[in-house]
């Protein structure tokens, strides 16, 4: 309970009344305005009544509404104000009425406890106040980019990324996809009869099929050292990440099976490959964070290895030779046997550092370091290359789009 700004300043009139007037006249006034301000301000001692309205899941980056209304008896004046932890912004946080509408932008991925509302309500007197903490914690997940990855995925589904439409359907053979009915042959499969088509043709009909098409991909996702520097507001796994969900979601409608992988020098996550467990893998990996330990590509690899042949997306940095002398050594265990494609997201700044004339002595010495971690980056590339691996390199805005570019042409090619 606290007094109002009207309530400090009838006080203080009162308090220069006091020099024209009576002094028992001010006195009285001033017991009668504290009286009317504690009065005032009791009307509002009950707990109000709050309903917050935001998603358990939002997507990193993605303006999400967020909505507070807010019912106090007896209040004149309401104004809502929502406290929100490190990693996440609202734009409004605060308003003067019963009634908030707000967005909220996470820029960490994980989980985030919104806490309760902070509520000021004034009474109808405008003399008092009471401050009440109302409702309970939210928790919300902020997951990767899944507005970019669905778009992504329909794309992939529509034939607008690459020639997805067109890809190799498969033989014909025993398998379960329907294909198509006709006229049945003796020495098609009788239990393969379609008795309503047979009926309405007045002759024997039968089903056709294709041998299943499910692919399985497997995505093996470097949660060391490297992949905790920074690409502007973001991490490097934070990019794959997004990556990883555009491919998994990719997947999905496209019917193929996928897993993950997620390491460092142990491993964090396993999920083997199932029908239609993209939205699982993202489900299962969106509050991994990067830790300070050095990655065991080959005990991930081993896992891999000896399963069914797979498209293995390798989520990584190639920061120079030596970092990726132990992803070189690891791949030929599964390029015997596996599809393996590299994913490294490209440093904008770097390249533009390279690009931009210099306009003092240090940018010229900043361009040529610069330049230098450029070319490491590619003499590492080149490694991978060599060791049986596709590398695909992208700068972050573009690398989701490149990696499920990635997919559908090893798809459409009969690389799984």
């Amino acid at each position: 309970m606290s007094p109002t700004i009207r309530a400090a300043g009838l006080l203080a009139a009162i308090a220069l009344a006091a020099l024209v007037a009576p002094l028992g006249l001010a006195a009285l006034a001033a017991l009668a305005l504290v009286v009317a301000t504690a009065l005032d301000a009791a009307a509002l001692r009950f707990q109000p009544k709050v309903r917050r309205v935001v998603p358990p899941v939002i997507s990193r980056g993605v303006p999400t509404p967020l909505m507070i209304e807010a019912t106090v008896p007896g209040a004149g004046r309401v104004r809502l104000r929502q406290p929100a932890p490190a990693g996440i912004a609202l734009e409004p946080a605060q308003g003067d009425c019963a009634h908030l509408e707000s967005r909220i932008v996470a820029s960490v991925r994980g989980r985030h406890v919104l806490p309760a509302v902070g509520i000021r309500a004034e009474g109808r007197l405008g003399l008092g106040a009471w401050h009440h903490q109302a409702g309970d914690a939210a928790e919300v997940h902020v997951y990767p980019d899944l507005v970019l990855a669905r778009h992504l995925a329909v794309a992939a589904r529509e034939g607008r990324l690459l020639d997805s439409s067109r890809r190799a359907r498969g033989p014909l053979g025993l398998g379960t996809d329907f294909e198509s009915v006709r006229e049945w042959l003796p020495d098609d499969d009788v239990r393969h009869v379609n008795w309503p088509a047979t009926v309405r043709m007045g002759r024997p009909m039968t089903n056709r099929y294709r041998l299943e098409q499910a692919r399985e991909i497997v995505f093996l996702l470097d949660a060391g050292r490297l992949m905790s520097a920074p690409l502007g507001d973001r991490t490097r796994l934070d990019v794959a990440l997004d990556a990883l969900a555009a491919v998994a979601l990719a997947a999905d409608e496209l019917a193929d099976h996928c897993g993950a992988i997620a390491f460092d020098a142990e491993i964090r996550a396993h999920l083997r490959p199932r029908r239609a467990s993209g939205k699982t893998v993202v489900r299962s990996l969106f509050d991994l964070q990067p830790r300070p330990l050095d990655s065991d590509y080959a005990r991930a690899f081993r896992l891999v290895a000896a399963g069914k042949r797979s498209l293995v997306f390798v989520f990584c940095d190639l920061f120079d030779e030596a970092a990726a002398q132990a992803l070189v050594d690891a791949v030929p265990v599964l390029a015997r046997r596996h599809a393996v494609t590299v994913a490294t997201v490209s440093d904008p700044d770097l390249i533009e550092l390279v690009r931009t004339e210099p306009a003092k002595p240090d940018d010229v010495y900043a361009a040529a370091a610069a330049l230098d971690l450029l070319d490491a980056r590619a003499r590492a590339a080149a490694l991978v290359r060599r060791a049986g691996a596709r590398v695909v390199e992208a700068p972050p805005g573009a690398f989701p789009g490149a990696c499920v570019r990635a997919y559908l042409t090893a798809k459409a090619r009969l690389r799984l």
